[in-house]
């Protein structure tokens, strides 16, 4: 579970250029901008990663200029995510922020304030989550399935541990695409097509995700796997093309590019060769891949390398890349597999609305 609001310790602090009244402090592997002298190396603080959303609470109102996000509501009038304040990555005099730290004293007076402890809940802070598009809507089945993992990596800024236990190691890199999630499997004769966190009706043809199931011919690429492979396969990948993220690759026809692929008798995700394998002999086309490298890199070096123009459209800057070892291998920090990402900061500074 990804901690949002947690107790963290200021590692470093540096002017920022032509800068009086701000300064930069790094936490993990994150930079933030801050008051000068609000913060000095040593201090805890509680830190709010990107993508946090601050309830409307007295202390967070300072926020509502640049940052408040009104209610998400859903076609039947249910709140599917409540109003509250966005962080998110912005730039001051030149510095890139991402995320935002708090004195101790933002929480309450019975509260655990460990290095690393989670005050995600405790703060009532919540994963902010861009409205679903409307095409994306209709019928479903239930709650995303528990015997498939959720495609989420985790960001590099939080696992320098991680690196430095794997430097030296090979790793292969491929482009984050910004789409929708999209995951299709066949499990025990059934066919079955799910969004980011829901299972969707696959008889609901009004749905985007099952218009481009049928349209790629998905479920018998997978019944083909099945009948070849002796296992039931589900593969994950991205949903790119018109009326998605607002199409930033300027396809003209939805296109689906895999990441992963899973034997669902084993509960396992299969390498990256025998990936390739399948995406190749069943007609599925993967996400770009960037090659290899020797993990031997700063989490502000790695950082750095996910910035570039995107392998599918050269006039935009790529979303990031993500990193995994040849071969699928569980990392215990990390809670799951060993594969995390590098966003960009000028896509977000771009993009991230």
């Amino acid at each position: 579970m990804r901690k949002l609001a947690s107790v963290q310790t200021v590692n470093a602090v540096e002017a920022i250029a032509n800068a009086d009244a701000i300064e930069k402090v790094r936490v993990l592997g994150w930079w933030v901008v801050v008051k000068k002298g609000d913060f000095q190396v040593g201090d805890k603080v509680v830190y709010c990663e990107i993508d946090s959303l601050l309830p409307e609470r007295p202390e967070f109102e300072f926020l509502r200029p640049s940052c408040y996000k009104p209610a998400q509501i859903d076609s039947l009038g249910v709140t599917t995510l409540p109003a509250g304040f966005r962080i998110k990555t912005i730039k001051l005099r030149g510095q890139v922020s991402q995320g935002i730290c708090f004195p101790l004293s933002i929480a309450a007076a019975d509260t655990p304030l460990d290095e690393s402890a989670d005050l995600t809940d405790r703060l009532g802070v919540l994963k902010w989550e861009p409205p679903v598009p409307v095409g994306m809507r209709g019928k479903v089945k239930g709650e995303f399935p528990g015997f498939l993992p959720k495609t989420d990596e985790t960001r590099v800024q939080v696992l320098e541990s991680v690196l430095n236990r794997h430097r030296g190691r090979l790793f292969y890199v491929t482009e984050k695409l910004d789409g929708t999630s999209f995951t299709a499997f066949l499990r025990e004769g059934e066919f079955g097509v799910c969004s980011r966190n829901m299972w969707m009706d696959e008889t609901d043809e009004t749905n985007l995700l099952v218009q481009v199931a049928r349209g790629l011919r998905i479920e018998e690429k997978l019944r083909s796997a099945r009948m070849k492979l002796g296992f039931d396969p589900a593969i994950q990948g991205e949903l790119i093309g018109p009326g998605v993220r607002k199409n930033k690759y300027a396809l003209k026809a939805h296109a689906l590019r895999v990441f992963n692929v899973l034997n669902l008798n084993s509960y396992k995700l299969i390498d990256h060769e025998e990936m390739s394998d399948f995406t190749t002999s069943f007609g599925f086309e993967s996400v770009p891949q960037l090659g290899t490298m020797i993990l031997d890199h700063t989490v502000d070096e790695l950082v750095a390398y996910s910035a570039g123009v995107s392998a599918l459209n050269p006039e935009i800057q790529r979303e990031g890349v993500v990193f995994r070892p040849l071969a699928e291998e569980y990392d215990e920090e990390i809670g799951g597999r060993l594969s995390f990402k590098a966003i960009n900061p000028k896509f977000l500074l771009k993009y991230d609305d």
